[in-house]
């Protein structure tokens, strides 16, 4: 149980951390705009498909969880 704790201190840690970085620097980050990322805009409608983006912050995200494991020693 204690690992668990952990997992959930650490994941805690980072979601307040991207939180955080989201709100001041929100303007700045390029995710949304991408090239890549798909737009469609009509009379009354608009559609947004974030591929690109969806993909940038995955590859982020499972790099940052990998080092966080071999950190932890697994």
């Amino acid at each position: 149980m204690n690992e668990l704790a952990k997992i959930f201190i650490f994941a805690g840690l980072f979601l307040l951390v991207v939180g955080i970085i989201i709100a001041v620097f929100g303007s700045f980050l390029p995710f949304g705009r991408l090239p890549g990322d798909i737009r469609f805009s009509r009379d009354g409608f608009s559609l947004y498909i974030p591929i690109v983006s969806c993909i940038v912050i995955s590859v982020v995200l499972t790099v940052i969880i990998n080092i966080i494991l071999r950190i932890l020693g697994r």
